[in-house]
């Protein structure tokens, strides 16, 4: 491993080497991704899987609270992003990481709670209805979890998710262990077996097929308290289905910074507890960032939380349009603004360190996670 002092030097190369403001169309910027890797890896006893599975995670610490908490250290960077791997058989490991380009990661702090509210003024969602859009991309990405949250594909065999979605900062969630993801699928009408027939008046009825969670990877910065003593920054895991699921899918890619965004605004869909049985598709402008999470107003309730909120930027190196999942989408904060309470939902930022150590449990070689 390299020394603190080189890494250090090395911060400047996981920040954005190609300006979008450069080229008149949004372009994903290029990066030169950080290398995480395992050190060593320990047998845990199981978890009791005792946690309620809560579908919101709230945490009052805003962006002036974490642009003005000290900066981690290296020693702290490498503890917050070692994680623990939950195994479909109930059996538990703990991964330490090595890190050989450091990039500076933020922390939170606690403050005063308030009555949370996730629907700002008119309601923007869209329910999508029929087949024609849920079977197609980017609407299929979006997944439901057994425990009631969202994920969204990233790989052939991989889901996306919020940690708190699995586990609540001290303990497992119940479920966790036979934890399934469910896929939308027509339901099959009788006599009518594998039949495409719709009937124009009524949306197409659906139901979820379920596969099953081999193992879950949680990061330990999310683990080694709940949101509330160290903010959502780590509040992301990566699940690991038992067989391929056999669709389309997203891949992820460092955020970048908001001002980048096309029109400023992020993209994400989920299955809001509020309208049960329908993907719920928002887009909205950011209002304000930090290095670890993205501060909007898009409307959403409990069971959203875990979706992956994405953009579509030009890819310069393939020369078309391509879409990624740039954050997680959490949960919701109340900010103090000038004096004045102001709240926000909250969405998980893949930073360059993020990015390295999701692509690494997705691919397992860290040469395939060069480029963000």
């Amino acid at each position: 491993m390299a020394g603190l002092p080189t890494l250090i030097l090395l911060l400047c190369a996981a920040k954005d080497v190609t300006p979008s403001s450069s080229h008149w169309k949004p372009t994903w910027p290029s990066y030169r991704v950080p290398v995480i890797l395992p050190q060593s890896t320990l047998n845990l006893d199981k978890p009791q899987f005792d946690a309620e599975a809560r579908l919101e995670v709230v945490s009052p610490c805003g962006p002036t609270c974490h642009k003005s908490s000290p900066l981690p250290t290296y020693e702290e960077v490498k503890n917050y992003l070692s994680y623990e791997t939950l195994y479909a058989n109930g059996s538990l490991t703990e991964t330490e990481v090595g890190i050989y380009i450091l990039s500076n990661s933020g922390d939170g702090s606690q403050g005063k709670s308030r009555t949370k509210r996730q629907i700002y003024g008119y309601d923007s969602r869209f329910s999508i209805f029929g087949k024609d859009f849920l079977l197609n991309y980017p609407f299929s990405t979006s997944v439901k979890l057994s425990t009631g949250c969202t994920g969204t594909l990233v790989a052939e065999k991989h889901v996306l998710t919020a940690a708190h979605c699995i586990h609540d900062g001290k303990s497992y969630v119940k479920g966790a262990q036979k934890l399934r993801v469910g896929f939308l699928k027509p339901k099959q009408k009788d006599g009518s077996k594998g039949a495409n027939i719709t009937n124009s008046a009524m949306p197409e009825k659906m139901k979820f097929q379920w596969i099953r969670v081999k193992r879950t990877h949680v990061p330990k910065g999310w683990i080694k308290g709940n949101a509330n003593d160290i903010g959502m920054d780590y509040d992301y895991a990566l699940l690991e289905l038992k067989k391929p699921h056999k669709r389309k899918f997203m891949k992820i890619g460092v955020s970048p910074p908001a001002r980048h965004l096309p029109g400023g605004r992020i993209h994400f869909s989920g299955y809001d507890n509020d309208r049960p049985g329908n993907l719920v598709y928002r887009f909205c402008d950011v209002k304000d960032e930090t290095y670890d999470l993205l501060y909007q107003q898009c409307d959403a309730q409990p069971g959203a939380s875990g979706s992956g909120v994405y953009v579509r930027m030009w890819k310069r190196q393939n020369h078309k349009w391509e879409r990624k999942i740039i954050g997680i989408f959490s949960g919701h904060q109340w900010v103090d603004m000038n004096g004045t309470p102001q709240d926000f939902n909250v969405a998980v930022r893949i930073t360059p360190l993020k990015y390295a150590q999701i692509c690494y449990w997705i691919k397992g070689n860290y040469l395939d996670c060069r480029e963000g």
